[in-house]
């Protein structure tokens, strides 16, 4: 089997979801594309079941909070298709107050506790999960500890003071 190029494997795409998938980039030869929360199941669900694809293997489910950005929170798959020796990547953006994206299970149970880590770290919730709970953290947690909510230390430590150092 020969591998497929990126370039071919955003024609198909674009074939099938034409103005719903946009090119976020390509670095280090990973094709990276950015879709909506309407469209994620579909067009996963056709990067996996289409003949001349064949991406069967879901590498990674995770997400990245971007404050300053207006939709802060990037759900981002990684899937791989064995076949033809390549990745893609897949960024979702959503509200990071109101975040709600379908779950994958339904394609690939091993989603399952992908998206218990990343509603546990992140507090994205997948809709229709079979078992979203915490799966790292203690249930009574209310935080999300990946967040960038909370400052990196304490600003009542003494022992950091720029006057201990001579400046």
């Amino acid at each position: 089997m020969g591998k497929i190029t990126n370039e071919e494997l955003l024609k198909s795409i674009n074939s099938k979801f034409e103005g719903q998938v946009t090119v976020a980039g390509e670095p280090y030869g990973l094709l990276t594309i950015e879709t909506s929360p309407e469209n994620i199941i579909a067009l996963l669900s056709f990067i996996k079941t289409d003949p001349a694809l064949q991406f069967i293997y879901l590498t990674d489910i995770t997400a990245v909070h971007y404050p300053e950005q207006e939709k802060t929170i990037g759900v981002i798959y990684h899937i791989h298709s064995l076949v033809n020796n390549v990745r893609i990547r897949i960024k979702v953006f959503i509200d990071g107050d109101n975040c709600h994206i379908p779950t994958a299970t339904t394609l690939w149970e091993g989603a399952n506790w992908m998206e218990r880590e990343t509603y546990d770290l992140f507090g994205v919730i997948f809709d229709g999960h079979p078992d979203l709970r915490r799966i790292l953290n203690v249930d009574d947690m209310t935080a999300f500890p990946m967040r960038k909510e909370f400052p990196l230390e304490d600003p009542n430590r003494v022992d950091k003071k720029d006057y201990f150092f001579g400046r």
